[in-house]
């Protein structure tokens, strides 16, 4: 537990390191400099096929818009799950596990954006807030996954004795996806 604290006490640290690694990639070079002859300015070199929709992707802003369906449909879907546990309520069930085949449809697109912003404005930089964020991210795509295949294989997992294993899981899960968006929040708001 305190590993977990001192880590995330320094989250503002790390993130204002990588807004300096930001913001250091983003300075243009003076137009005399040594490193710009003999080429053409960047802004003149026209980007085709899928570089021109990954910048696009990029400047408007779609891991942030597209991260909001995973983050507000997961908790529902651990929510339902957990009333469908304790009231022995098996509509509950199948209804979070349609909100997660949503979840698991839209997060390779949100995995993939994540990647194209993370690429293009932070440089890859592999800081320890991003490893965070990428640890966090597994960890929710891969208990996401889990509780999918599972109550695919078992729809009676949640009035089974192993439920709590289950529940557990999407607990896990949502934590995750937790920290991962509160890390990607701060990242965006620089707080």
């Amino acid at each position: 537990m305190s590993v977990i604290i001192a880590g995330l006490m320094n989250v503002r640290l790390q993130i204002l390191m990588t807004v300096k690694i930001k913001r250091s990639a983003a300075k243009p070079e003076p137009s005399g400099s040594k490193k710009n002859e003999g080429r053409a300015p960047a802004s003149v070199i026209k980007e085709t096929g899928f570089e021109k929709i990954k910048s696009l992707l990029v400047k408007h802003h779609a891991h942030p818009i597209s991260v909001h369906m995973p983050n507000g449909v997961l908790p529902v879907a651990v929510i339902l799950w957990l009333m469908a546990w304790m009231f022995d309520y098996d509509l509950f069930s199948r209804v979070a596990f349609i909100n997660m085949i949503f979840v698991v449809g839209i997060l390779p697109f949100v995995i993939f954006t994540g990647v194209l912003e993370w690429k293009k404005k932070y440089t890859a930089a592999l800081t320890v807030i991003f490893k965070l964020k990428i640890m966090a991210v597994a960890l929710t795509t891969v208990s996401c996954a889990i509780s999918l295949v599972w109550y695919l294989i078992d729809p009676k997992i949640i009035s089974s004795p192993k439920a709590w294993v289950f529940i557990l899981i999407n607990i896990i899960m949502l934590i995750a996806v937790g920290i991962a968006g509160h890390i990607g929040g701060k990242l965006v708001f620089k707080d």
